[in-house]
């Protein structure tokens, strides 16, 4: 018998194309299927959430799906800080922290794992979550927030901790761990949870060696005299409810209870390193020798040749701050030995922290050797007599004797010049000789060329850098000469016939800007130094404030930014803190606002440099350290359905 297939009827058709659409539909995927937008849920935990009397150290987090922490290390924080690192794994649908202190008596214990909790297979951020329990009758639930900013550029500090002691004694920072602590986000900012009522004082720590307590000079800190009293109040807030990524669906008055205080500024530094060591010793170029140490001292170091007489051997040239001495030898067979041997006495932190005489012996060894050096003069002789027997072919008049290099100074300032800078040289070797009346300075008038008044200095605290100074009048045209050997260096090399013109910018190339500077009464009395920064944050120009204003002259065409910091101490430098001195850092001012400069045009800026707090000050567009992207559910879903024209689902429940 003949077997006949039957056609499905209409109903049964139906569901078996849905049946097909949803098998080859795959979740998370864009050829049709919806996506898991759904973020983790925790549907239990051991200890229970906020139990109090707890004794156990282990902690299990449960979710309704595969969960994975992300950053854990840097955004994973617990407190009361332990000394000994927490273990915290995941475990396909459990986190389980294992906390190896002892638990303190009567105290709160949060854990706080920003947003570092996501499902497993999308990525979908649980949201910001901390867990809690107590070992004592009650849960703490007061907090304080604020923002960690670095004093010298008002920079937000990423991953600085920040905690409270309620011990109100500066020893106290030293001393005792933390008692509550917070880590910052890529804002710079903070939030110390489970805090109990009272007074505390906060500080910030770079914890170098993880003891939670200010033991290293290196470690960058920030601390505060204000003493804080958490609080906290019912108070509304709006929310808004987003139909898609472009509309707004609803705003609404939410009910919350707002904790204080939530605007704690903490101003970080790093304490100047004075300890003092020697890092090195370096005879790159064969002429000198440089050491290299942490730190200066107005004492330079001590000098006794063990192969060879230290006496009037060396000319000693030290940086601005002293942490960097370089010796040119003077004797030409000093330079020619490949190892100098000498015994160095100089000032070094000793174990107590003050400086101590100390003795140690060297060997200076030449990075390049003297055959070395002396095959590449060979080579370079070889050259050149093969140059003068091929122009004695030609007839031409050549020389006997292969001529010495020339000194060759090196311009440091450019050939177009501001009317209020300065032309700078520096030597490559110390100079036995300068011979002033030999340099010359002509200026342009119309097609006439006429000498110059012009002053030959060596710059402050340098041996090989000389200035020329002169008044440089806008828009015209200067002529540097200088006559053969009119410079000799200590090695009998001298200077060919140098000219070099130089051209004064044109007061039309210029803007002019005054700053009108509203000070705060904290800082009325101080001396204000306002800097003008590029869009590199990088300061251009800089004028003290007299009178209530800065002015700033001879300024490029383009956009500014602004900075101001209290220069306390009159250096004209801004300068770090010390704890141990209980100096705080100088303080720093940013303007929100951006200056544009055009040529030809005098600017009047008022500056309030109270306007807006410390926080809000610096521009975005100056700002290296950016606020990370906040982890949020993507809601796809709603993207989806509203390109189908379709009801977007409900949200899976697992």
């Amino acid at each position: 018998m003949a077997r006949h297939s039957r056609l499905p009827a209409p109903a049964g058709l139906a569901a078996l194309v849905a049946l097909l659409a949803v098998s080859c539909a795959r979740m998370g995927q864009p050829d049709g299927g919806w996506f898991d937008d759904t973020p983790p849920r925790v549907v239990r935990t051991s200890p229970a959430e906020r139990a109090t009397g707890v004794r156990a150290h282990k902690v299990s987090i449960s979710f309704d799906e595969f969960v994975k922490l992300q950053d854990a290390t840097s955004k994973v924080v617990v407190s009361p800080p332990q000394l000994e690192t927490p273990d915290i794994k995941t475990s396909g649908k459990r986190i389980v922290i294992d906390l190896k202190d002892s638990l303190k008596a009567n105290t709160t214990y949060t854990i706080d794992f920003s947003d570092a909790i996501v499902d497993n297979n999308e990525g979908n951020p649980m949201g910001n979550y901390t867990y809690c329990f107590s070992t004592g009758g009650r849960i703490d639930t007061l907090e304080v927030a604020g923002t960690v900013l670095d004093a010298s550029n008002l920079e937000p500090v990423k991953g600085i901790l920040v905690g409270l002691y309620d011990d109100l004694a500066d020893s106290a920072f030293r001393t005792k761990p933390l008692l509550r602590v917070a880590r910052t986000d890529s804002r710079g900012r903070f939030t110390v949870r489970g805090v109990a009522p009272g007074r505390y004082r906060c500080y910030a720590l770079n914890d170098q060696d993880g003891d939670y307590r200010y033991s290293q000079k290196s470690e960058m800190v920030a601390f505060s005299h204000r003493v804080i009293e958490p609080s906290c109040r019912p108070d509304i807030r709006q929310d808004t409810v987003w139909r898609d990524s472009l509309r707004i669906d609803t705003i609404m008055r939410v009910p919350y209870t707002h904790f204080e205080p939530d605007n704690v500024v903490l101003r970080a530094f790093a304490v100047t390193q004075t300890d003092r060591y020697l890092l090195k010793a370096d005879r790159t170029d064969a002429r000198m020798f440089t050491l290299f140490f942490t730190y200066g001292s107005d004492r330079l170091p001590e000098v006794r040749g063990l192969n060879f007489s230290a006496d009037s051997a060396f000319f000693v040239e030290a940086s601005a701050r002293r942490d960097t001495v370089s010796y040119w030898l003077r004797d030409t067979a000093l330079v020619n030995r490949d190892t100098l041997q000498l015994e160095l006495t100089y000032l070094m932190t000793d174990s107590t922290g003050t400086l101590a005489s100390k003795t140690d012996t060297l060997e200076v060894l030449a990075k390049t050797p003297f055959a070395k050096r002396e095959k590449e003069r060979a080579r370079e002789l070889e050259k050149w007599q093969k140059k003068m027997d091929k122009a004695r072919k030609r007839g031409e008049r050549v020389d006997s004797v292969m001529p010495a290099a020339a000194l060759e100074p090196k311009f440091l300032s450019s050939s177009s010049l501001d009317p209020d800078q300065n032309v700078l040289v520096e030597m490559p070797a110390p100079l036995e000789h300068c011979d002033t009346a030999a340099i010359h300075l002509y200026v342009k008038h119309d097609t006439l060329w006429y000498s110059a008044r012009k002053e030959w200095e060596r710059a402050e605290g340098h041996l090989r850098r000389y200035r020329l100074l002169a008044e440089w009048r806008p828009g015209l045209e200067y002529s540097l000469e200088i006559d053969s050997a009119a410079f000799r260096d200590i090695y009998g090399n001298v200077s060919a016939p140098i000219t070099q013109g130089i051209r004064i910018r044109s007061l039309d190339e210029y803007a002019t800007l005054t700053v009108n500077v509203t000070v705060p009464d904290s800082v009325a009395d101080s001396t204000l130094v306002v800097q003008l920064l590029n869009g590199s944050d990088e300061p251009v120009k800089e004028a003290r404030v007299a009178g209530g204003s800065a002015d700033f002259y001879y300024l490029a065409p383009q956009k500014y930014y602004m900075r101001a910091f209290v220069d306390a101490n009159g250096n004209g430098v801004w300068d770090t803190g010390d704890y141990d001195r209980d100096v705080q850092p100088e303080q720093v001012f940013y303007n929100p606002r951006q200056v544009e400069c055009k040529a030809k045009w005098d600017i009047t800026h008022s500056w309030n440099l109270a306007a807006c707090s410390a926080e809000r000050q610096k521009p975005d567009a100056i700002t290296r350290q950016k606020a990370g992207k906040e982890r949020r559910l993507r809601n796809r879903n709603a993207d989806r359905a509203a390109r189908l024209g379709v009801p977007e689902p409900a949200p899976r429940r697992r």
